[in-house]
């Protein structure tokens, strides 16, 4: 229960610090952004440019995050190079952590480890002020949806679909 009330609250800390200047809303270019997974190889937007991109920022610690990611690695299955799942994590336990988790959980899709400047640019704690917070990105890079909370694959899904022609 003490880790957990630490890890809350350094999370809260991080979204309390964070500004909500500039964010990225619904019907604006996604923005730019480089961050490490967890091997510290450097992935960036750019690489997906011309595909749908599903951008869903999670903790390990999460439960309704834990909830969709095996949805998320159906989707990504499902619809191949059409579409690309990124999960930023927030976790404050370090890649080593994440790693073991998605490992464990048999997560194959990528995985970046969220830093402020990146979570400051979808928003900040006025867009992200919950997790999971999830953006999904048309294929001309344009944010199409916000979701906050775990929604069903499903319906999901169907959100999805309609950026994928």
């Amino acid at each position: 229960m003490k880790s957990y009330r630490i890890v809350t609250s350094a999370f809260v800390l991080m979204l309390a610090m964070l500004t909500a200047c500039g964010g990225a809303p619904k019907g604006e270019l996604a923005p730019a952004w480089k961050l490490k997974d967890v091997d510290g190889k450097l992935v960036s937007s750019e690489q997906f440019k011309g595909k749908v991109v599903v951008v869903d920022f999670w903790a390990t610690w999460c439960g309704p995050c834990r909830s969709e990611m095996p949805g998320y690695v159906a989707l990504q299955k499902k619809y191949g190079d059409k579409l690309v799942i990124v999960g930023m994590s927030v976790d404050q336990a370090g890649p080593a952590a994440v790693k073991k988790f998605i490992e464990k959980n048999k997560i194959d899709y990528q995985i970046v480890m969220a830093d402020e400047a990146t979570t400051t640019a979808f928003g900040g704690a006025q867009a992200i002020d919950a997790i999971p917070t999830t953006f999904l990105i048309d294929a001309d890079g344009v944010i199409r949806d916000r979701k906050v909370g775990s929604v069903p694959t499903a319906e999901y899904e169907k959100r999805i679909v309609q950026y994928l022609q």
